[in-house]
């Protein structure tokens, strides 16, 4: 959908997007606000699934249940730095918010373009829903689909890169897993003479050491510089049976969001709906050997969560319940 052009008009498909690239100072802000850790049934104490990825200065949604806009508000987040959003499928709970938050945008007056990714089927849904409404966006939406069948690369930004994950769910569902670029190294200045290039400084910063014309090292990368910050990652793996597949992909994240809709009293329900169970979500955590879990997509039917909790933690002691509100550093 391009700019002030109908809904009416196909939302463009295009392909990885690439951000012009530019300096990066180390360690950007890189945190997560949980905005809803709910399931499809409505309840008081939970929202629907959305998730606000905070990536330098930009914000990242992930998915955008019912009341998303109204979440992003009680949160103090300003919906106009919205730039990227990522939509797993096409069950309300995980996307009915976002044509009225769409539409808020356009209400504000935004001008800036808004990247979408998600499944085949969700241009349509909103080319629908502003056609019928008469409805034209102020801003240009840059829609592109996202394979449910096999990992992709859909970003390349200038502080990390997103690709998809395949699950295993009822409708075509995919997971998203984000990953910092690698950090420059660290300059010592106290070690460096004062009239070292510029252009030195660069290369010393990507390790390269500085030679003479006769190949002799004049300044050695090891000994004027240090280790950037590890790069960080995030993987949000939404509705899903357990899938073995994921593991290798999700090897090492720091931080790792997996529905555990169920307990393992109702592990035959779980594997019938499509859906996990705490320990199930733990033991893809401990065999990818993740740093942390996050689970969250609990059933209403189930008024206490600390049993999910220690479900997890029998089997990843580094589990922790998605709470709605909570900002987690990553």
């Amino acid at each position: 959908m391009q700019g002030a052009a109908s809904a009416g008009t196909p939302i463009n498909q295009g392909t990885t997007h690439h951000e012009p690239e530019h300096h990066r100072p180390a360690n950007l802000p890189f945190t997560l606000t949980i905005l809803g850790a709910g399931s499809a049934t409505p309840a008081l104490r939970y929202h629907p699934t959305a998730q606000l990825l905070t990536v330098g200065s930009d914000y990242m949604l992930i998915d955008c249940g019912e009341g998303t806009q109204l979440r992003l508000i009680e949160q103090k987040i300003r919906m106009g730095r919205l730039r990227y959003i990522f939509i797993s499928h096409l069950h309300g709970d995980h996307y009915f918010g976002l044509p009225p938050l769409l539409s808020t945008l356009n209400l504000s007056g935004r001008t800036e373009d808004l990247f979408l990714f998600g499944p085949r089927g969700l241009d349509e849904v909103l080319t629908t829903i502003f056609r019928v409404s008469d409805s034209r966006l102020g801003y240009r939406l840059h829609f592109q689909v996202v394979d449910p069948a096999q990992p992709m690369r859909l970003l390349d930004h200038p502080q990390l890169t997103v690709e998809s994950i395949p699950l295993q769910h009822r409708i075509d569902c995919s997971g998203y897993l984000f990953r910092e670029k690698p950090h420059a190294r660290r300059l010592l200045r106290e070690r460096l003479p004062a009239d070292v290039p510029v252009q030195y400084l660069k290369l010393l910063k990507e390790g390269h050491d500085i030679l003479n014309a006769d190949g002799q090292i004049i300044h050695a990368a090891d000994d004027v510089t240090e280790p950037g910050p590890p790069a960080r990652s995030y993987a949000f793996c939404s509705d899903t049976r357990y899938v073995e597949g994921l593991i290798s992909q999700l090897r090492g994240v720091d931080l790792l969001y997996h529905e555990a809709t169920f307990l393992d009293d109702n592990a035959q329900r779980a594997a019938e709906v499509y859906h996990s169970t705490a320990s199930q979500a733990a033991t893809i955590a401990a065999r990818a050997e993740v740093g942390r879990l996050l689970i969250g997509h609990f059933s209403s039917r189930y008024k206490q969560y600390e049993d999910f909790l220690n479900e997890a933690r029998a089997v990843f002691p580094e589990t922790y319940l998605a709470i709605e509100g909570q900002t987690v550093l990553i």
